[in-house]
């Protein structure tokens, strides 16, 4: 493994985790600013699968849409097909609340729902990676 692609590997995964600490900020603040969290709950997701794509040398697609990424993934390890309906779930979060238009703002429970697949399906990227490609 060539340190260039350990760091790489790192970067996204560590871009992840700093989008899920802003999705946690962010909805605690005064007021929640909980359509920007969930924003960040998409972004973790879709940053920890891109991690793995570039584990695997896999050329990283300019997409948000993390059903696809995860589709993927699956081609590398097939554990990774149990989380489409996890990427189908948060995808949308790439754009609903991200541009104007929407005057709507996420519920505090849809958002932790979020958070919550979010942060399941960066751990399950994390356990499958090596040790040394965390960060």
């Amino acid at each position: 493994m060539t340190d260039a692609k350990t760091q790489l590997v790192q970067s996204w995964l560590t871009k992840a985790q700093h989008d899920l600490v802003s999705a946690r900020v962010l909805s605690t603040a005064h007021p929640p600013l909980l359509d920007t969290a969930i924003y960040h709950c998409q972004q973790a997701a879709e940053k920890a699968v891109k991690g793995y794509l570039a584990f695997c040398d896999h050329d990283i697609p300019r997409t948000h849409d993390i059903e696809l990424l995860l589709q993927a993934a699956t081609a590398y390890n097939p554990d990774f097909f149990p989380w489409t309906d996890t990427g189908s779930e948060l995808t949308p979060y790439a754009q609903i609340y991200r541009y104007p238009g929407l005057l709507q703002v996420p519920s505090q429970q849809e958002f932790e729902q979020a958070l919550a697949l979010a942060e399941s399906l960066c751990d399950f990227v994390l356990a499958v990676l090596p040790i040394e490609m965390r960060p």
